[in-house]
């Protein structure tokens, strides 16, 4: 047995998500991104003396939306806490947040995990309950910028304080993942379930989604938790998976050397692929929590969490399951089509129109999505309709068009935003299905071919294809593929002549 095998990993993580609010958590200040550094400031986000913070109804409403999505039981009364610590980028000196009263606590979500092989794909998926202590709200802070990065000069740090007081919700999880890729479709799963709720963007290059992660291994089959250490500001999933996969093994070589782990907070090297130290751990003791003096208890009516929990829309898990079940997809198909809510939305709405599901879910995930991934854009930003999605479809089943030339039209629909049909007549495409028309082209290709006519005849049947191609050529692929291989096969053996 090796060392990794004897020991097991005990992973917890915390997630910070910014809420998609059009202002701050306690002012009116714009929550745009990419604006010119501390343009979205006023007295209350610069912490200046006698300014009082006013919470923002619209993020309550969309941490209720979130954390009835994950399960969770919104307190009836949740309380408004000061976290004390320094950071240059914070200038209350101060993060209001909550503590031992959080506006929800006690989720349950329900992931599909799997281990991967070498080259990163799926072995097999199985579902796993996860368990979440709490989900809270506070502010972000600022941004620092050092030793002159963006362009600025070397040496010197800048603080940049559009982020601060950006409304944050803050979910922590219980230790319940064993390894890095568990965490990883947890995430995942956390990220669409907030776009499907739609609280937050979830593009983790611009910091809508952050995450923190606490790290120990045991021996298997103990019951005792070993020293944690925490990962800090983690933004992207692979970042997430590989440090806490290096962290578990740098644990595991730390305790079968006979040394001993000490309870800190690392950072993730992106460049050399490690953790490195930050700091010491800090308890909560070390916060000094008190309650927030400015901001009176977060009091939330039973009926409106009943009428929002109401609202909410078909979860990710359930869709795709829904989809497995009733239009006969693969797990794969599914879990594709469901990334998105509006690309499941989509889905079922050319389903709708007619168009069997498997026939509309290869249309959508080999030729649309790949059209929309080289023009860099979303499923909401498609010319193509669903509807007109469903034309197509319809006009190559009935042989109007061949297929590969529906590609072609599909082309054409996504660069213009024209109907199939409009296409189709424009352009003269329609596909060539008289008989009539097909024999006098296919018999003008095997006059024009007479030595490959009397090599398949001798017994070369692999020219065929030859042929097939040659009468393709010539009607600038509108011919029949079915008829024009019936045609052929008659006109080879000597049956037309």
């Amino acid at each position: 047995m090796n060392n990794r095998e004897k020991y097991e990993a005990v992973i917890g993580l915390e997630v910070h998500a910014q809420l998609k609010t059009a202002s701050k958590l306690f002012c009116g200040c714009s929550t745009r991104f990419g604006d010119e550094p501390n343009a979205n400031t006023c007295p209350v986000c610069l912490g200046l003396p006698g300014a009082l913070p006013v919470l923002n109804r619209n993020a309550v409403l969309m941490a209720a939306k979130a954390a009835l999505a994950l399960g969770c039981q919104i307190n009836p009364v949740s309380l408004f806490a000061r976290k004390n610590y320094f950071y240059p980028d914070l200038p209350k000196g101060y993060q209001i947040s909550q503590y031992d009263r959080p506006f929800a606590e006690h989720g349950v979500v329900q992931i599909d995990t799997a281990e991967r092989d070498a080259h990163g794909r799926p072995l097999q998926w199985q579902q796993k309950t996860i368990r979440l202590t709490r989900l809270h709200l506070e502010e972000d802070a600022g941004k620092s910028i050092h030793d002159g990065s963006g362009g600025l000069s070397e040496g010197a740090s800048y603080v940049d304080l559009n982020r601060a007081g950006t409304p944050l919700i803050e979910i922590v999880s219980e230790p319940d993942f064993r390894s890095s890729w568990q965490a990883y479709d947890y995430v995942q799963y956390l990220r669409q379930t907030l776009q499907y709720v739609d609280v937050c963007d979830g593009n983790m290059e611009q910091g809508d989604l952050r995450c923190d992660a606490n790290v120990s291994v045991r021996l298997k089959g103990s019951d005792q938790l070993g020293t944690k250490v925490e990962i800090k500001n983690l933004n992207s999933f692979r970042f997430l998976q590989r440090a806490l996969d290096y962290e578990i093994e740098r644990q595991i070589a730390v305790l079968e050397s006979g040394g001993q782990l000490s309870q800190e907070t690392r950072l993730w090297n992106e460049r050399e692929n490690k953790t490195v130290s930050m700091r010491s751990k800090e308890y909560a003791h070390d916060y000094r929590y008190f309650p927030e003096p400015d901001l009176p208890p977060l009091v939330v009516h039973p009926e409106w969490v009943a009428r929002l929990k109401a609202e909410l829309p078909e979860l990710p898990g359930a869709r795709r399951r829904r989809f497995v079940r009733a239009y006969g997809l693969s797990f794969d198909d599914a879990t594709t089509l469901t990334a998105t809510r509006p690309l499941a939305d989509y889905y079922e709405a050319v389903v709708k129109q007619g168009i069997q599901p498997q026939t509309a879910a290869n249309w959508i995930i080999s030729e649309l999505t790949f059209l929309l991934k080289s023009a860099e854009q979303e499923i909401t930003q498609c010319r193509i309709k669903p509807e007109e999605l469903a034309a197509l479809i319809k006009l190559i089943e009935r042989g109007a068009i061949s297929g590969k030339m529906g590609k072609t039209v599909l082309q054409q629909m996504f660069n213009t935003g024209q109907p199939a049909e409009q296409i189709i007549e424009a352009q003269g495409l329609k596909q060539v299905s008289d008989p009539d028309r097909l024999q006098p082209i296919i018999e003008s290709v095997l006059a024009a071919h007479a030595r490959e006519v009397e090599a398949f005849r001798a017994g070369k049947e692999q020219l065929f294809g030859f042929f097939v191609g040659q009468v393709m050529k010539a009607t600038k692929g509108q011919a029949n593929p079915q008829l024009v291989n019936e045609l052929l096969r008659r006109l080879l053996h000597g049956d037309g002549e």
